[in-house]
């Protein structure tokens, strides 16, 4: 489809395919829309969260969300949640407080700076009259290190601690961000996200958008997106993250973009991505940001001491890897949408971009499957599966 053509099926409408699986695209006035994040509510529906505007790293990127009320057959029409005239407001999260705040955090930044970045936090109100109606308190910068990034939701320790999952993207002085010495971290909270200190993980470099599951008692496994374009890396802890052990390869492939990972019954554990990395493609570009056109001087980031990060490879497929290991290894895998991935440009009006990218996923207690991703960047695309979409015979 053409950028045109996506931009006429941006209804919200649900359209019901085969097998039991349903699709929408969600409206949007945007004509880049990305990084989209699920979150069921107590009453059942669904809020869509995306970051959208002319192109990521301007600063008429804002937050936006919309919401699928239960036994609706349509998405709600997409509101704004941040508004900053001279940042870019990118990746959100959604996260219910125990003491029934809808907290909504994401990032801020400065063009393409994503070591200057921030991460803000705002309390959602829903409307009770009208439930795909939100609106967003004017929020506060939260008391981490600039460069800290988020993409997944805050855990709450059985002490009451909040863990949130970090990347920081390190500073190097008179040279461009560009992911090269970028590492994981978890923010903690011991009073209920008023206040924050930074727990570095060690030796992990190029491990980002940390994505945590429980296994049990107080163990938690940890993946990662890699810079280096190789693998999901896995990291576990046993003492419910205090501390973790150092991040190695699982057996599935990374292409240095976002992956998410949940829990499913008979302690399986599902990771939504695209399972493609450096050694399928050619594709190379010089970073996340060489379009901007902004006038800066400095050079790319020089990766003496941390890695040689791999922009470009392609973007698809989408798929669902489920593992039965604990996450070491995920042989059954199952193929959500394919295409060419292309993602040589950010550029959403013009069709060179052709990938499917940033997913996210829930799963309900009867077994169905809610997914959201990005589609060539021109809009945020939604799969429902039905119940049984697990079984090794729809897609081992």
């Amino acid at each position: 489809m053409t950028p045109d053509d996506i931009a006429r099926r941006m209804t919200g409408a649900l359209t019901a395919k085969d097998a039991g699986r349903i699709e929408a695209l969600l409206p949007s006035p945007m004509v880049q829309n990305h990084a989209s994040f699920l979150h069921r509510q107590a009453n059942g529906s669904l809020i869509c969260a995306w970051f959208g505007g002319s192109l990521e790293g301007k600063s008429d990127i804002s937050i936006y969300a919309s919401v699928l009320p239960e036994g609706a057959s349509a998405w709600g029409p997409p509101q704004r949640l941040s508004s900053d005239p001279d940042h870019s407001e990118q990746n959100p999260v959604l996260f219910q407080a125990p003491d029934g705040r809808l907290l909504l955090l994401h990032t801020s930044q400065p063009s393409g700076n994503q070591d200057e970045c921030r991460i803000r936090m705002a309390e959602i109100k829903t409307d009770a009259a009208d439930p795909t109606r939100l609106t967003a308190a004017e929020g506060r910068y939260l008391d981490l290190p600039q460069g800290c990034f988020v993409r997944a939701p805050v855990m709450i320790r059985e002490d009451g601690a909040w863990l949130l999952p970090i990347f920081r993207c390190i500073p190097r002085p008179g040279q461009k961000w560009n992911g090269s010495h970028d590492t994981a971290a978890i923010g903690i909270s011991k009073d209920s996200g008023v206040t924050w200190a930074l727990d570095e993980l060690p030796r992990s470099i190029g491990c980002v958008h940390m994505s945590p599951v429980t296994l049990g008692e107080d163990n938690m496994a940890a993946f990662f997106r890699r810079r280096q374009a190789d693998f999901v890396y896995r990291t576990e802890s046993s003492d419910e993250g205090q501390t973790w052990s150092i991040p190695a390869p699982t057996d599935l492939p990374n292409n240095n973009s976002s992956i998410a990972a949940i829990t499913l019954s008979n302690d399986r554990i599902a990771i939504i991505c695209n399972p493609v990395n450096a050694a399928a493609s050619p594709d190379r570009r010089t970073s996340l940001y060489d379009e901007l056109g902004e006038q800066d001087d400095r050079p790319e980031a020089d990766p003496t001491g941390g890695c040689t990060p791999i922009w470009g490879v392609p973007r698809a497929p989408v798929s669902v890897c489920i593992s039965h290991d604990g996450g070491r290894t995920f042989p059954h895998r199952i193929l959500i949408e394919d295409g060419p991935g292309t993602c040589l440009s950010n550029d959403s009006t013009d069709g060179r971009n052709k990938e499917m990218s940033y997913p996210w996923l829930l799963a309900e207690p009867d077994g169905s499957l809610h997914i959201a991703y990005t589609y060539h960047r021109r809009a945020i695309k939604y799969v429902r599966l039905a119940p049984g979409w697990d079984r090794p015979e729809d897609g081992a």
